[in-house]
Parts: structure tokens; sequence; C-alpha cells
């Protein structure tokens, strides 16, 4: 269908004059808390900085972080929604910074399906095709298609409010698909649905991608929709580009602090740990524990010529485990039982943590023992252990 192609999109925002007045501060009234979330200049407010990214044919990309970071603008810029400030912005070999949205052959998915409520199922997906002046049984083909692949074909003829929150989103993709378009862009399009409708329709999203020869283009803050959606993940936070990479590669190979904190559910635990040696190999020692790291590990940190001294050390809470001799002492704060595992909020060195244990072959005994205020000690291998700059808080591996 189409490759898309952003070089150094930016996106500023003008001043209109009120925000460069200095406001008046009432007498005993604390000081304004400072935005620095996102850089000003002497042109406005910029909130999606120096994007680039190439987007293959028929590539599910996700863009994904938290709210305010410029996922959305980013994606209303391509959609033509927005006006780019800034870079340029191919659709195919197509610059399309000046063409219209109409125009570049794109279709978009909204968070609150934006259907006509005086309009059918029918009317809705078919209205784009109407203004087009297709011919009406290539209309209804399209449509009856459509309708087939979401499983909506039994609601055509009801309007809007005569369905369920899933059911409209569908009718909103319908009418996006109907279009055939090059490029289909989604704007967090299960924000609005409960967890299990949540979970049913990103199912049916990969199912769709399937079925339908074109580019997504998906937005999210939810990082679980980016893991099973993407081909590929966008982090982003404050207008810039954290990492981009396959779910895997982010997973595994976090660039920094805060893509490891973002990525992973519960977030992945930060200790202050110190990077030193030990016969020659890298290890980590952190609350009277040294853990040598993995081979693979060792490379990259030889690679890079870290240096031994105090570091940022990252362990998920899926890969601890509890230790009988030496550990990390720990004190059990919080124990949520969740059937197959136990989540354990714990304090150690300071810092919370948190344990996933599994329960397989645990008896109700051990299980019981881990209460609020249960003393334990935790390890975990040096395979999966990552650590960062104390400064600048990117992954020294990187």
């Amino acid at each position: 269908m189409a490759t898309v192609t952003l070089k150094n999109i930016k996106k500023i925002y003008p001043f209109n004059g009120d925000e460069m007045k200095p406001k008046k501060k009432k007498k005993g009234a604390p000081e304004p808390e400072k935005k620095v979330n996102l850089q000003i200049t002497d042109k406005g407010v910029v909130a999606v900085q120096e994007f680039n990214l190439e987007i293959a044919d028929k590539e599910f990309i996700v863009l994904v972080g938290p709210s305010g970071c410029g996922k959305s603008t980013t994606l209303r810029m391509i959609a033509g929604l927005e006006e780019i400030s800034e870079g340029e912005l191919y659709i195919g070999d197509r610059l399309v910074n000046d063409v219209a949205p109409k125009d570049r052959d794109t279709a978009m998915v909204f968070q609150n399906y934006a259907l006509y409520p005086h309009m059918t199922v029918y009317d809705n997906m078919a209205f784009a095709l109407k203004l087009r002046h297709m011919p009406k049984k290539e209309i209804e083909a399209k449509v009856h298609q459509a309708a087939a692949i979401l499983d909506i074909t039994e609601y055509l003829n009801r309007k809007p409010k005569a369905l369920s929150g899933g059911q409209r989103q569908r009718v909103a993709i319908g009418r996006a698909i109907v279009r055939d378009p090059k490029v289909m862009l989604m704007d967090e399009p299960l924000s609005n649905l409960d967890a299990k409708l949540r979970n049913q329709m990103r199912a049916e999203i990969i199912k769709l991608r399937e079925r339908i020869d074109t580019t997504f283009i998906y937005v999210t803050h939810d990082q679980t929709e980016a893991m099973t959606l993407g081909d590929r993940i966008v982090i982003m936070k404050d207008g810039f580009i954290q990492q981009i990479g396959t779910p895997q590669e982010v997973f595994n190979h976090p660039y920094n602090l805060f893509v490891a904190g973002f990525i992973g559910a519960p977030q992945m635990n930060f200790l202050d740990a110190d990077l030193v040696k030990v016969d020659g190999k890298y290890a980590v020692s952190v609350g009277g524990t040294t853990i040598v790291l993995s081979d693979d590990k060792q490379e990259r940190l030889a690679a890079n010529n870290v240096e031994e001294g105090p570091v940022t050390m990252g362990v998920r809470p899926e890969h601890v485990s509890l230790a009988e001799g030496e550990g990390i002492d720990a004190s059990v704060d919080v124990h949520e039982l969740m059937g197959s595992s136990i989540h354990l909020h714990a304090t150690a060195l300071g810092k919370d943590v948190v344990l996933i244990l599994s329960t397989m072959n645990m008896t109700g005994a051990e299980i019981s023992a881990l209460t609020m205020g249960a003393q334990i000690k935790f390890t975990f291998p040096g395979s999966v252990c990552h650590v960062f700059d104390k400064e600048t808080g990117i992954n020294l591996e990187a």
C-alpha cells in the first residue's frame, strides 16, 4: 500500500500573546510549579521534537507514551489535522505537508468513535463513499464486505445508540476500512472500553491487520496494547523519541530508565548499586550481594569500555526469586495472591520493589508466611540485570 516517512518533523504551538505576560502573584500564595516537560522557545511551545521515522509498507507501528508526550499530535500531523511546523512528511514518494487531509489517502479511527447518531450503521460506513460519488452497487459491496470482516452485518440497520461500545468501535473501524486507505491511523481506539472488551478488540485488530493490506499507525498510552499489536514500538516522552524497536527489543534492551520503567507491568524495579569487576568480569554489588553478569552483557559492557562505579540497577519483578542463603534483604508491605502467582510489594534498601512469584511449587504454609512485615531475601540471575548510568539514565549496554 504505502510507506510513511517522517523527516525531522517538529510541531510548535505559537504563543497567543498571553503566555509571555508575567502573571501577578497573590500575596502569600505559593510559587507556581514550573512545567519543564515541553520545550518553550521564542516561537512557541514545542510539542514534537525532531521526529524521524521510516514506516515500511504494511507495517504496524505503535506510538506509545504517557499523556502529553506528543504521540497524538504526531498522528494528527500525519492525518493532516495538524499543521507541520518543520520537517517533511512523505506517504509513498509523495510529499504531503501541504496536501489536504481528504487527499492523503489515509483513514482515521478516533477514541470517541465520532459516528453520526442520526444515521444507521450502513449509512455511517457508506458516507465517505457516497461523497466520492461511488456507484451504489460498489458501495453496497464494500460496506457488506467490511461488515463481514468485523462481524457487524446484523447491526447494519441499527443506529449507534442501539450498539454497545465495542460494536460502535467496530463500526468506526469499518467506516475507515471501506475506503481502502493506504494508511490506517488509530488514535487510542480502545481507551473508552472496559478491560474485557479491550482484550477482545485487541484480538479483532490483530485479525483485521491480517485481512487488509494497509499500513497501520496506532497511538496508545497502554503499553500492553503496544507490546501485543506492534511490529515496532516508538516510545515517546516530552515530544522526543526515546527508543524505536520490536516489542522484544524494548523489553529486553531498554535504552534508558524511562523506557525500562514504562515498558512492562508491573514496572521494572530500580535499586542503587555498584558496578564492579570480579576476576575480570563485570558484576553488580547491591545490598551486600554480588551477582556476576551474563556473557552477552559482559561483551556489550566491555565494547563500551564501561568503568566500575555507582549505577542504577534494574530488574523486572518476574525475574526475581526468593533466596534462602545470600540475597538482598526486604520487608513485605503488601501481599497479593493472584492465583497462579503472588505479587509481593516490599521495601529493600529504602526503595519499593515488586516480586512476582509462581505459586506452582509453593505450599499453603509458604504462601501464608509471605504476609505484611515478613522478612525475606531475594536474588536474580545476571542475565536479567540491567545497569544504567547514574547521571544520564542511559543503559550502559546501549
